[in-house]
């Protein structure tokens, strides 16, 4: 038996991006195939300028950082498993990365993440025990990142309003035998629920099990076809 995981989403409450709410969300994952949510809320400068919290105190900031992932945890109940994760975005570079295994401990601890720069967060993240990957690697905008400091790719996304340029990221994996890969529905809008996943061996509770699932390869990626929305 397996366990399909969504692992890239974003909901209104935190992403600026999302205008979809915490429980609107979940009622569309509700009753389907889907076992939990690896809710990756945005940590970038717009989620907190947009909120009047551009200059407010780092813990003020991530109090409002996980209010996004409360609410969903809320409205999932019984039903669905809410995993913590990000999708970090630094000052210095126009990327996006995802970020597997952080607690609200890890999220508090290190000062303004955002300010650190890729290669310096990769080694905190690596202290502490938490996966690193490059969220559409290949999308306009975007810049290839030093494979060293990743532990892997998003190698499908499944956003039909961007042009991710999935078989190329997948491609780019395989070059740097990167074995940690994933696939999500970069979920912000009704119409994106469902693009993507994961599905697990086992079910997974915590952001440490994730973590370690990962790591062991025992997963399959959901690939869905899809029509893009809006071309790039």
């Amino acid at each position: 038996m397996s366990y399909l995981y969504e692992m890239h989403a974003h909901v209104s409450e935190v992403s600026t991006c999302s205008p979809t709410k915490a429980k609107d969300f979940i009622a569309l994952y509700k009753n389907t195939e889907y076992a939990g949510i690896v809710l990756t809320d945005h940590m970038n400068s717009d989620t907190f300028t947009q909120r009047g919290l551009g200059d407010a105190p780092w813990d003020k900031k991530i109090d409002h950082f996980l209010t996004g992932y409360k609410a969903v945890k809320e409205a999932a109940g019984d039903e669905l498993a809410v995993i913590m994760a990000m999708e970090i975005h630094f000052y210095d570079n126009p990327n996006d990365y995802l970020v597997y295994g952080i607690t609200e401990e890890f999220l508090r601890s290190h000062g303004d993440l955002m300010a650190m720069g890729a290669k310096k967060f990769s080694q905190l993240a690596h202290e502490n025990g938490i996966l690193f990957l490059q969220a559409h690697p290949f999308r306009r905008n975007s810049l290839v990142t030093d494979w060293k400091i990743l532990d892997g790719y998003e190698i499908f996304n499944g956003n039909p309003r961007h042009y991710s340029c999935n078989p190329m990221a997948e491609q780019w994996a395989k070059y740097h035998n990167k074995s940690i890969v994933t696939s999500g529905s970069d979920f912000h809008e009704p119409e994106d629920a469902g693009h993507g996943g994961v599905y697990f061996e086992k079910k997974i509770t915590t952001p440490q099990e994730l973590v370690e699932e990962l790591k062991s390869g025992n997963y399959t990626l959901k690939k869905d076809k899809f029509k893009h929305t809006r071309p790039e």
